[in-house]
């Protein structure tokens, strides 16, 4: 359905609304990432005196919480709002967001702030999928990859600006203090919402049944594959860019959150370029951006050493990963076409288990002792098994349209012949 009866101005307040809600929640998503040292000694004061390492260790079981919260909520929300109006979704979301993001401010204890992080992360993939979808159908046809990519967009200038600021609030006025702040743009993007993003009717196609069917697909269950195999090898160099920056590089500390904000710049072009790239070719779109990503991920490995290189490297591999988001996220909605909302959720599913995966392999590589820079090249090895997925997906895709127009045209000769007959 397009949307017809706005005017271009409130289309684009509409949009920027929704890409509000993209920025609130990359603030939620990664200024945990910033904020351990502060919440491991306010939660786990009694580990934090006998170890300060293993407090933060522990402490960043919030960050894994809050990824578990994503990849439970976005199909299990998917499913049972299915015949729920965008815009009410949207805002019944937002309100779980203030809930939980205010709930992990006033967290007494950690085990509570683990609860609070899990709550709040809920809402995380299907905020994107709804708002993702609504964001297209106000730009109009054809614009599903630029919809998607105006509301990531919001996340990826969270991660330029917002997460270094908000981290500076919390290092110096205290993380609970951050987690408020947050909690206070998730409501105004509530307001926001509410003021400007038009009405549009529920899709009363939709069921849960509907929903969940998408999981019998074998092309869904691909689709996931590829985002969260490819994906991680974004994850596995970006989890370890501090030490990178401190260890291999020879900055100091201060420069960390400069290569982080380069990243962010990164996702922000990529983000911006493949959402006009996937509304043009698909296929395409996805074998080049894994293709940049390989490229980029191995020349970090050989360039990183230096602070030229460093800079350099972030900002490719921040691009080149979020070129395919936009792509990613319409693959998945055309792999289930009667379930447009499960497949966008998936997506994010998908990019968190991506997160944990590439994080997780990181470590192991450093911990084997090959050194902060392997990562990288664990990064290209996934990004490539992405690559080769991603191939066998097109190939199957190829097939079955050729097998639908060979039997169409089978069925019109039958018919001419019978007619002829006739």
């Amino acid at each position: 359905m397009q949307v017809t009866h706005v005017s271009p101005a409130r289309r684009r307040a509409a949009v920027a609304a929704l890409a509000l809600g993209g920025f609130a929640i990359g603030l939620t998503e990664f200024v945990a990432m910033g904020l351990l040292p502060q919440v491991a000694h306010s939660l786990l004061g009694g580990q934090y005196a006998a170890s300060s390492s293993k407090a933060v260790a522990h402490a960043g079981w919030m960050i894994s919480a809050y990824a578990l919260g994503v990849v439970v909520g976005a199909p299990t929300i998917a499913a049972v709002t299915a015949r729920v109006a965008r815009k009410q979704l949207l805002l019944g979301l937002l309100a779980l967001f203030i809930v939980g993001t205010a709930a992990s401010a006033a967290a007494p204890n950690f085990d509570l702030l683990l609860l609070a992080r899990f709550i709040a992360a809920l809402p995380h993939g299907a905020y994107f999928g709804a708002a993702g979808l609504l964001a297209s159908q106000i730009m109009g046809p054809g614009s599903h990859g630029r919809g998607f990519a105006a509301v990531l967009g919001g996340l990826t200038v969270a991660n330029v600006f917002g997460v270094p600021l908000i981290t500076l609030v919390g290092q110096h006025a205290g993380w609970r203090v951050a987690y408020l702040a947050i909690a206070g743009m998730f409501f105004l993007t509530l307001i926001a919402v509410v003021a400007v993003v038009p009405a549009i009717a529920s899709p009363v196609e939709g069921s849960p049944r509907d929903e969940l069917r998408a999981f019998r697909s074998g092309q869904v269950w691909l689709v996931a594959t590829v985002a969260a195999i490819g994906f991680a090898g974004f994850f596995a160099v970006d989890s370890y860019i501090a030490p990178v920056t401190t260890h291999i590089a020879g900055l100091s500390d201060s420069w960390v959150p400069w290569v982080l904000a380069t990243v962010g710049l990164g996702m922000t072009a990529g983000n911006a370029a493949g959402g006009w790239a996937s509304d043009r070719n698909l296929e395409r779109s996805l074998l080049f951006g894994f293709g940049a990503l390989i490229t980029s991920t191995a020349l970090f490995a050989l360039i990183a050493h230096t602070p030229a290189g460093l800079f350099i490297g972030a900002f490719l591999i921040g691009a080149s990963s979020l070129f395919i988001g936009p792509a990613m996220q319409s693959r998945l909605i055309s792999a289930a076409p009667s379930a447009r909302l499960m497949g966008a959720a998936v997506n994010q599913s998908a990019m968190n288990i991506a997160n944990s995966l590439g994080a997780a392999l990181g470590s192991l590589a450093i911990a084997n002792g090959l050194g902060y820079l392997a990562p990288s090249v664990l990064g290209a090895g996934l990004a490539t098994v992405g690559l080769l997925l991603c191939g066998v997906d097109i190939a199957a895709r190829r097939r079955a349209r050729t097998g639908s127009r060979g039997e169409a045209e089978h069925r019109a000769e039958t018919a001419a012949a019978a007619s002829g007959n006739g």
